[in-house]
């Protein structure tokens, strides 16, 4: 991975570990599928105004929708309304990585490297640290098990990305903005069946700026950005490669929720970010490092 799309996928680290703490916020003033619904329509109406619809078939239009945008969120907004710490929510997340790994190599036939198995198991024994020396008594089992399958569907969504820049389409910014078009769809209708007319109708004449905010943080920097720039490592790099760089977000989200929300940091939990940051730079680099000593070597 060259150098400016390290950089790249330092800002998604970024980007998406202060996601957890911006969506703990907003669902203290909104029921989560409203505020799912209510993201990916403001994500349609800023960006529809700056970028062409892609020349993607339909279908994929609606399985990328339904499986990163609709499907995931879904599925972590309720879990965080259900007793997920937005810190464990950052760090149980990254379970996708291994899915994405494993739906990769069984579906789209991608090669598991030695440095990428390396990352995935020195990153994996960090997060594993972090989790079970956790102080926070708040996490319920329903939490859990939601987050867990939103991994699952950010693990499809990686597959449908990769699948549709193979097939010669551009999975760019474009297919982000437009496909919230079919994704806030969903979450409205469950919403009203779910939520109810009354509850939506009063959270939104009750909306604080706080609420406003968090909705135009996940608008327009974890999806517009965050999520083009993940996109476009997709389409450059192997699922493989590009997964295990997301270790990296549950470092920023404990970090934060920690300073924001109050949830606590153990030391062993500090060590535990040390490990996670350690193997992201063994998948970074690892292959780089390998090349250059056996080229050394036969020279």
């Amino acid at each position: 991975m060259s150098v400016k799309d390290t950089l790249l996928a330092l800002i998604i680290i970024i980007v998406w570990g202060l996601n957890f703490v911006v969506i703990s916020l907003g669902l203290e003033g909104m029921p989560p599928l409203l505020m799912g619904g209510l993201r990916f329509l403001l994500v349609a109406m800023i960006g529809c105004w700056f970028v062409s619809r892609p020349k993607v078939p339909l279908k994929w239009f609606i399985a990328y929708a339904l499986s990163l945008s609709f499907a995931q969120f879904a599925f972590l907004f309720l879990a965080m309304s259900m007793g997920m710490p937005a810190g464990l929510a950052s760090l149980v997340l990254q379970s996708q990585v291994l899915f994405t790994l494993v739906f990769a190599y069984w579906i789209l036939k991608e090669p598991i490297s030695g440095s990428q198995l390396s990352a995935i198991l020195v990153s994996g024994a960090g997060l594993a640290l972090i989790g079970t020396t956790n102080n926070n008594s708040a996490m319920t089992m329903l939490g859990f098990a939601l987050t867990m399958m939103a991994a699952v569907c950010w693990g499809v969504g990686n597959l449908i990305t990769r699948s549709i820049s193979q097939q010669g389409y551009k999975a760019d910014v474009s297919l982000v903005i437009w496909s919230a078009l079919f994704s806030c769809v969903p979450f409205f209708i469950l919403s009203y069946v779910v939520e109810g007319p009354e509850l939506i109708i009063s959270s939104l004449l009750s909306m604080s700026g706080t609420s406003m905010l968090s909705l135009l943080y996940l608008a327009a920097v974890a999806t517009i950005i965050g999520y083009s720039l993940w996109s476009y490592l997709l389409s450059h790099y192997r699922a493989g490669q590009v997964a295990p760089l997301t270790l990296g977000v549950p470092v920023i989200g404990l970090v934060s929720a920690s300073v924001v929300l109050g949830e606590k940091i153990s030391s062993m939990q500090l060590i535990g970010i040390s490990i996670v940051m350690l193997g992201l730079m063994i998948n970074m680099r690892l292959d780089r490092m390998l090349k250059k000593w056996l080229s050394g070597n036969k020279q």
